[in-house]
């Protein structure tokens, strides 16, 4: 009989892959012997002694009774099969665990095989039929070689359904990580990541994990240098040390192997396994096994591995966008978003005594233009620097755009005064020596509640401030500001509300010949009356208008309107010579903007001569080729050209000689200085320049027979203002006609 029963342990040994066997585990195979003889329990397992089934031995759990059984398993786990005799100290007792164990426990895996000694208490039919078991079997029939047979199957069986349900957790595991790996944003973070997932993947905890970094920055003369980014258990005392410093030379020669090989190693007692990308980030994690892996475990790790490899390459690709989106790219910086975010962590923290401050470079467009972009980064670097250098820690610095630096910190550490003084010494770029000034916009946080994005809108507010009116200094933001700016927004809004509701609308002042007292033409000028009987200025509205755009729309209507009413004027028998029309340095850059005037005279049938067009001093000096062409097409058509405010500006004279210019306008300002000690000395001067020029000279403010008088006898030769006539209505101006003949 020991004969057979060595045959058969040889087919059992037989039926297993040679080289599965070197790669299985010697752990046991838990086996319950449930059954109140203790000459049972006793037989069992001496039958059993020695015995390895699948080349694991055995490990018994004994059990008397119901009762015990149900405390013993609630603490065990992993039985692989149940010896269960149907009747212990009731002749239901075995079944009912039965019961216990698939419905209570939910193991599904366990092999259960029922012995009896009382067949009818528990038929087989019956049984199989009813209950969840595997197999049944009389006791008296268990002999050694039946036993180990039964046995045999059934973890055979256990073992088969418990890779299945390995599988399909790891597969499950693999694919939950990985999208968990995607939502890491830090290298450090989907390390410890790779920690926790294998040790879940492999059952086995997460002491003695390590993960180790290879940069490829770091590469030099053919060598790499190796640091720990995440640690667990005894290990964590090596984070962000170099893997030298690892004592043990098993875990250090393994990762550097992993690393440099770029492949998993699985060795009897700990695996290395190696994570990478198309990207050139690597990672390699160790972990000492206390058993060695299955192949099935190993086939996870290697789908686990590329997937976290495919991960990496994300996480690189996320990092990168995160870098764009919250980081400056040309001085490194953080960027005008991430300063936001700063600046409301700030506030949601009550941090007390907290200033921001925004540095503008002044004139650095100008250097830009003529030192080149080259040499305005290498200008922002070395701001940069010296900004870093001077404050360290003690402030935050972001490039908020183009040359705008942010500064969020401590008020009490970034006082004004301070900060000019950094700018005191040059810069020297390319060994050239470069003086800077620039001007800054300040927002206290105390008692803030807005967004970082309202404040930084502030600080701009305050830097706009600054450069408006006193460069190279600075503007704390006050509530004033903000009550003006928002006043100013509101007034945009019902401005573009007033020009669709059609409650913009024309007022005429005429311009009449000195001399002779002969109407020339008006002047169309446009007024802005509210709902509520309010009137605008246009020095408010005209502003608003340039900055949103609205000019273009607006200017288009103005000069239709004004061609119109001059040719009706002229077909009424009126003798007059022109309609003049404002226009703005916005108007003229836009390309369909001569394609416009012809347009409109087109459409109104009024003759080109009869339009003069007013351009300010400073439209003549912005852009001068440009201009300089536009106003020789709009001369060609026979369209008189004005310089208005003339003297208000800067002009060159010698550009102004080239010009295409038919009148200057003197400016009001100057006109009243003829009632002043000086007298008027400008308007003299502008009138001796236009007869130099050969240009007609007109003067606008004229309220008093002074002015009259004054500008007559210097030979000034047209002029229009309240003296004359207040703007009237296109309805007005017949009768105003008629008046002005008779007196």
């Amino acid at each position: 009989m020991s004969e057979h029963l060595d045959d058969d342990e040889i087919l059992i040994e037989e039926d297993l892959d040679t080289d599965a066997l070197a790669n299985i585990s010697q752990r046991t195979w838990k086996i319950a012997i449930v059954d109140d003889d203790e000459d049972v329990h006793r037989a069992t397992e001496f039958s059993l002694l020695d015995v390895k089934i699948l080349n694991r031995r055995l490990e018994f759990i004994h059990t008397y009774s119901k009762a015990e059984t149900h405390e013993r398993f609630a603490v065990e786990s992993d039985i692989a099969v149940v010896l269960l005799d149907v009747v212990m100290e009731t002749e239901h007792a075995g079944l009912d665990l039965v019961c216990f164990i698939r419905d209570d426990l939910k193991w599904r895996d366990t092999r259960i095989i029922l012995r009896t000694g009382q067949p009818g208490y528990a038929p087989e039919e019956d049984a199989i039929r009813d209950y969840d078991i595997n197999d049944y079997k009389t006791k008296n029939e268990l002999t050694r070689k039946k036993l180990l047979t039964a046995l045999t199957a059934a973890i055979r069986s256990y073992d088969q359904l418990r890779t299945i349900e390995a599988s399909r957790r790891g597969l499950h595991q693999i694919i939950t990580s990985s999208a968990a790996f995607s939502m890491q944003d830090g290298i450090e973070g989907f390390a410890s990541g790779v920690i926790t997932q294998i040790a879940a993947l492999c059952g086995v905890p997460s002491e003695g994990l390590l993960c180790a970094q290879c940069d490829e920055a770091l590469q030099f003369d053919n060598s790499f240098r190796y640091s720990v980014i995440a640690s667990a258990g005894h290990y964590r005392s090596l984070m962000n040390r170099p893997i030298d410093e690892i004592d043990n030379p098993v875990i250090r020669d393994s990762l550097r192997r992993a690393l440099s090989e770029r492949t998993s190693l699985f060795e009897e007692h700990n695996m290395t396994l190696y994570f990478s990308g198309r990207g050139k980030r690597a990672i390699a994690a160790f972990i000492e096994l206390p058993y060695a892996l299955s192949s099935i475990d190993q086939q996870l790790l290697e789908i686990f591995c590329f997937n976290l490899g495919v991960c990496l390459d994300n996480l690189g690709l996320v990092s990168q966008l995160k870098s764009y989106a919250f980081r400056d790219q040309l001085l490194m910086l953080p960027n005008r978003l991430r300063f936001i975010e700063q600046i409301g962590t700030v506030i949601e923290n009550r941090t007390p005594d907290q200033m921001v401050v925004l540095i503008d470079i002044d004139d650095f467009a100008e250097i830009n233009d003529v030192l080149g972009h080259r040499y305005g980064d290498l200008l922002l670097r070395a701001v940069a620097t010296r900004l870093q250098k001077a404050l360290g820690e003690q402030a935050y610095l972001a490039r908020i755009g183009g040359d705008v630096f942010g500064l969020l910190g401590n008020s009490m550490l970034l006082p004004p005064a301070e900060l000019q003084k950094l700018f005191i010494d040059p810069f020297i770029i390319d060994d050239t020596s470069h003086a800077v000034s620039m001007s800054m916009g300040m927002v206290a946080l105390d008692s803030y509640a807005q967004s970082g994005a309202d404040v930084l809108k502030d600080a701009s507010i305050a830097l706009k401030r600054t450069k408006s009116y006193q460069r190279g200094s600075h503007t704390l933001f006050t509530r004033e500001m903000g009550i003006a700016i928002r006043e100013r927004a509101m007034l945009m809004q019902h401005l573009h509300k007033a020009f669709d509701a059609e409650r913009l609308y024309l007022m005429y002042q005429p311009q009449i010949e000195l001399t002779t007292r002969r109407v020339l033409g008006f002047e169309a000028l446009l007024r802005w009356r509210t709902d509520d009987g309010r009137m605008i200025s246009p020095t408010e509205f005209i502003p608003l208008a340039e900055h949103s755009g609205l000019i273009i729309s607006l200017g288009a209507w103005v000069l239709r309107t004004s061609c119109f009413m001059m040719r009706q004027l002229l077909d009424k028998g009126h003798q007059l010579e022109r309609i003049a029309v404002n226009v703005s340095v916005i108007q003229f850059r836009q390309p369909e903007f001569i394609s416009l005037v012809e347009s409109a005279l087109r459409d109104s049938g009024l003759a080109a001569h009869y339009l003069e067009l007013e351009i300010t001093e400073s439209v003549t000096m912005n852009g001068a080729g440009m201009f300089e062409e536009a106003l020789g097409h709009l001369k060609s058509l026979g369209i008189q050209i004005a310089i208005d405010d003339f003297g208000t500006g800067f002009s060159s004279l010698s550009y102004l000689d080239k010009l295409p210019v038919d009148r200057l306008k003197i400016d009001r300002a100057f006109v009243t200085q003829i009632d002043t000690k000086d007298g008027p000395r400008i308007a003299e001067l502008i009138t001796q320049l236009g007869k130099k020029l050969g240009l007609k000279i007109i003067a606008e403010g004229i309220e008093s027979d002074l002015h009259w008088d004054v500008l007559t006898k210097m030979r000034c030769d047209e002029g229009q203002g309240f003296l004359i006539a207040r703007p009237m209505l296109e309805s007005a101006i017949e009768p105003w006609l008629r008046d002005w003949k008779r007196g």
